[in-house]
């Protein structure tokens, strides 16, 4: 079995008070107390499965049974993890999110066979778990990942073993881009055109947008409307909010090359575009019109449908409307958007994708809902209720948190994970920055710059990986792990500064978990780099001169 040392994260406080142990075996019963169903469904479904124990219902004190309790005397995420001879395994959680994380630590005790989805042991060999006290809560609310669907469509059984794989890491938001210039991947059957026209383009750009190569083959995709709904409950089953990216009023081309009318048409031929093919700053956005804004309230109705704000977390509440990287041009150009500029009174362009973005935060909150952007939102003034994804750095993270907005960091310098993983001339398609895994687990998401006020406008954290240079499962895995792992310890465990954090002992505890990894079929980047069939000689990426590419 797993020895608690080599646990990821890392939790709380261990304590073994005996030598005792106490076995699991097809005699084991299980009892579930109120609020715990959806731990009990997944231990008997997921380790029932992957170590053939039935975990039968028994009665509460039955010796050496599982039993599972919701204590809201605990933190709302913390969990207890006591293993007593002659008692059993028990897991108290303070609400029932806490009780399936700490689920997930009995998961790595019980060895890398637990993560497996049928026995690979013989049957009838008993589960010897060693007598122990675990004591664990999360240190961050918000531990992320954002997956970019857009520009290579994730087709929904990845997402779900997304999910599943973040759950092993007790990560808690999913954040979906699912709009890009590259593709629209939500069915809104008010809107059929955004799928039927704007999920597909006609060819692909390899490697970063300055390289020769094309993948001349169409590439699309979407989620139908079911797609979503069980994508949704299958986050909110294991305690993980999904939150929906629509990005305007830049990264737009794919929904005007359905719906030209929705573009700066008075200065483009907006009827010429089609979906985009190519990487980069797009200069085709949105038009800042009233059509605009009626014709997205419409698309916003059917995805707050999609996206219940109870299913999963507190942070299913949140819907993100980008805002990043949207060019002025056009719109200094445009009558249109001039003569509307002037109407409402506003200084300049910046100005004017505030009062955008200023609309759908009323319109949202009024639905009980709430806002989030990347950092760029804060150009030209916030709404009050507004919170913000700083990427650009952590200086829009500051600036937000100082004005009393509630942050998610997610800095490109650190946590980016479709950046390389290495200088080396092996690392396939070098994007961006080299971040190592141990940048990332060096990695502080609550500046110190703050007062401790303005630190609990930090939710959180997350990790984001776009997915130009991430064409398929494989290339996916490898970007992610084992680096996601470091920032779900930075995200959870309570770390020391990241110049005194023990990384050789990080180290440690990864070789353990490589093996988890590998039970779950992660094709992780190993220690020593790329594989031969993980290299892509001959796809370029930006060149390694320390300077990161535009998305």
């Amino acid at each position: 079995m797993t020895s608690p040392t080599e646990l990821l994260p890392a939790p709380s406080a261990v304590e073994r008070p005996r030598d005792g142990t106490v076995d699991l075996t097809d005699a084991t019963t299980l009892w579930a107390g109120p609020g715990t169903g959806t731990t009990e469904r997944w231990l008997r479904s997921t380790l029932g499965a992957a170590l053939r124990l039935p975990l039968r219902p028994g009665p509460e004190h039955a010796p050496d049974g599982l039993r599972l309790r919701v204590d809201d005397t605990l933190p709302p995420e913390a969990y207890r993890l006591t293993v007593e001879a002659g008692t059993g395994t028990e897991i108290t959680g303070g609400s029932p999110a806490g009780v399936f994380w700490g689920a997930q630590t009995l998961r790595q005790l019980l060895g890398p066979d637990a993560f497996r989805r049928a026995p690979v042991r013989p049957h009838g060999r008993p589960l010897r778990l060693a007598e122990q006290r675990i004591e664990d809560a999360p240190r961050l609310r918000w531990r992320g990942l954002m997956l970019d669907v857009a520009r290579h469509f994730m087709p929904k059984d990845d997402v779900l073993r997304h999910l599943d794989l973040m759950a092993a890491h007790k990560l808690n938001v999913l954040h979906l881009h699912l709009t890009d210039d590259q593709g629209w991947r939500v069915e809104i059957r008010r809107h059929p055109r955004l799928t039927t026209i704007g999920s597909w383009r006609s060819r692909t750009k390899i490697g970063h947008r300055a390289s020769p190569l094309w993948d001349d083959r169409p590439h699309g995709g979407f989620y139908t409307q079911d797609d979503i709904r069980e994508i949704v409950a299958y986050a909110a089953d294991r305690h993980i909010g999904v939150v929906p990216e629509i990005d305007v009023p830049g990264h737009s081309q794919a929904a005007i090359a359905a719906y030209p009318e929705l573009g700066n048409s008075d200065v483009v031929d907006t009827t010429a575009l089609t979906v985009w093919d190519t990487w980069g700053i797009n200069p085709n956005v949105l038009a800042p019109t009233d059509t605009t804004l009626r014709f997205l309230e419409e698309v916003l109705e059917e995805v707050l449908d999609l996206f219940p704000a109870d299913a999963g977390s507190p942070f299913s509440s949140f819907v993100h409307l980008g805002g990043d990287e949207c060019p002025k041009d056009q719109w200094r150009a445009s009558p249109a958007a001039q003569e509307q500029l002037s109407r409402l009174g506003l200084a300049d362009e910046d100005a004017l994708q505030a009062w955008f973005t200023g609309h759908f935060d009323r319109w949202l909150t009024a639905r009980g809902r709430r806002l989030i952007g990347w950092d760029e939102i804060l150009e030209g003034g916030l709404a009050p209720g507004a919170a913000v994804s700083s990427w650009r750095g952590r200086a829009g993270g500051i600036a937000a948190a100082r004005a009393g907005h509630d942050v998610v960091m997610c800095p490109e310098q650190q946590v980016y994970l479709d950046h390389r993983q290495d200088a080396g001339p092996d690392e396939p398609v070098p994007i961006g920055y080299v971040r190592t895994l141990e940048d990332v687990y060096r990695f502080e998401p609550v500046p110190a710059e703050l007062t401790p006020e303005q630190a609990e406008r930090v939710l959180g954290t997350q990790a984001n990986l776009w997915s130009e240079v991430t064409e398929d499962r494989a290339r996916v895995d490898y970007q992610l792990y084992p680096r996601l792992c470091a920032l779900a310890e930075v995200a959870w465990s309570a770390l020391p500064a990241p110049e005194e954090r023990d990384f050789a002992g990080f180290e440690r505890r990864m070789d353990a978990h490589y093996r988890r990894l590998a039970a779950l079929g992660v094709a992780h980047r190993p220690p020593a780099g790329p594989l031969p069939w993980q290299k892509r000689p001959g796809v370029l990426g930006r060149p390694i001169d320390g300077t990161p590419p535009n998305r």
